[in-house]
């Protein structure tokens, strides 16, 4: 019983993190590039366009610009979230 006491010890010693020289933080990770990818570039009109493809083209444009916009906000809030959290939790 002395000697698992002793060698209990030990092993608890051997996995403290408050050794000199063993430091050890804990960092929030990056953002992966497959995340960092930029919105798709809105449709151009030729200069000879017709009303009817500038309309269509524009609606195509404002639908694509708002939902990009959506997902690029809804991300950065919530990465700002989590990264606030992480900041809060882990001083």
């Amino acid at each position: 019983m002395k000697y698992a006491t002793i060698i209990f010890a030990v092993l608890l010693a051997g996995c403290s993190t408050t050794k000199v020289g063993v430091p050890i933080t804990n960092k929030f990770p990056d953002v992966p590039e497959q995340l960092l990818v930029t919105c798709p570039e809105l449709n151009q009109l030729p200069n000879d366009s017709k009303l009817s493809t500038v309309a269509d083209t524009v609606v195509k444009n404002y639908t694509q610009y708002h939902e990009c916009s959506l997902k690029v906000d809804g991300w950065v809030e919530w990465y700002n979230t989590q990264k606030s959290l992480w900041d809060k939790f882990n001083k």
